[in-house]
């Protein structure tokens, strides 16, 4: 079946192989529609971990765009020459495709990775993917290997174009793997004193030995992009001014609910509401579902693939997850300042009755 797949996907991002794989595809398709005489297509698409909401987000829309058009262009060459570098003799019909995919979701999973693409594949009707023997959608956290089961299981056909890899034979770990391991091993040392409470010979060495197991285990596969120290510590700086700001809405919101209490009427008004934060990353959003929970009156009761589920118990305090101020107080933490000034969630109408959109769903 791989041979006679004229419809073909294939994922892109940057990579040591990504050229080679635009050469691969269009290469195969061009070989089909020279044998069967019927028009041959690739898509190149790229999944996406953010959403474009305001400018803050532009420069990563352009990365994207840029990689897109990269694909296009090489591909467009590869169709104008055969495989010995001369201009192509046959008319082929092999038509070139490019799109964005993942927008409207939370990506952090292989699975979600899969169930976006697999989307894209069947609404298109494409039977076919190629994967980027280098591809890590994930950022710098290993990922094709599952990716990979994940969009054999749905019956297509999934293959990894057979192109050269850049074999790295360097002593020296790279600054990227480095920065990682410093950054997990610190991280878990620091959590193993802080639960051992003990700053003593003990627990200094066992807590070492603790972070080196860990640091050894899960260095590479627990960061998606590669840790900065001026970035960490600008987010850890910011983090620090955004605990007070949580610390005060819990306060302000535990009146609220023991006015309700102590109210005869108990005056509750509870609701199910379905909020499309702008906030991507898994960190990001537990951070925000996290703060939602502690915030009495409000509840983070699930996650669905673009969305959170919260249940409310007063319009109040629904009309204070429409202000967003929560979203923009972790869109500061995690994006920097310039990323808080967004539209609120009312005004972007990113936030609505739970029941109100399964009806609607339904209704489709």
């Amino acid at each position: 079946m791989p041979d006679t797949s004229s419809r073909i996907l294939v994922p892109v991002g940057e990579s040591s192989t990504f050229r080679n794989t635009v050469a691969y595809a269009v290469r195969e398709a061009r070989r089909i529609a020279a044998e069967t005489g019927e028009e041959s297509t690739v898509h190149f698409v790229y999944p996406v971990r953010w959403q474009l909401v305001d400018e803050s987000e532009r420069s990563a829309a352009d990365a994207v765009a840029d990689t897109l058009e990269r694909a296009r262009v090489w591909a467009n060459d590869d169709l104008d020459y055969d495989d010995d570098g001369d201009l192509a003799a046959e008319d082929v019909s092999v038509s070139i495709e490019t799109a964005v995919v993942g927008e409207d979701r939370y990506l952090f999973s292989p699975n979600d990775f899969a169930e976006v693409l697999l989307e894209y594949a069947r609404d298109r009707g494409l039977d076919r993917i190629v994967l980027d023997p280098e591809y890590q959608p994930g950022g710098s956290a290993p990922m094709l290997q599952p990716l990979e089961f994940e969009l054999a299981r749905s019956g297509l056909v999934v293959e990894e174009a057979p192109v050269d890899r850049v074999v790295e034979r360097g002593r020296l770990p790279s600054r990227a793997n480095v920065s990682k391991a410093l950054a997990m091993f610190g991280v878990s040392f620091g959590f193993y004193l802080l639960l051992a409470g003990v700053f003593d010979t003990f627990n200094l060495v066992t807590g070492a030995v603790s972070a080196g197991v860990v640091t050894a285990v899960f260095a590479r596969i627990s960061f998606v992009n590669t840790p900065s120290v001026t970035g960490t510590a600008a987010r850890i700086a910011r983090f620090l001014l955004y605990v007070p700001y949580l610390l005060w809405e819990i306060v302000k919101a535990n009146f609220s609910v023991a006015y309700i209490i102590l109210h005869p009427d108990l005056p509750i008004d509870p609701e199910m509401q379905r909020y499309r934060a702008a906030i991507w990353g898994d960190l990001s959003v537990t951070t925000l579902a996290n703060s939602i929970t502690l915030t009495p009156g409000t509840l983070t009761v699930d996650m669905d693939r673009d969305s959170l589920i919260i249940h409310s118990l007063t319009g109040s305090a629904r009309d204070g997850l429409a202000g967003g101020s929560l979203e923009r107080a972790v869109r500061f933490v995690f994006y920097g300042r310039s990323a808080a000034r967004i539209p609120t969630p009312a005004e972007r109408g990113t936030i609505a009755s739970w029941t109100d959109d399964d009806q609607t769903d339904g209704d489709e």
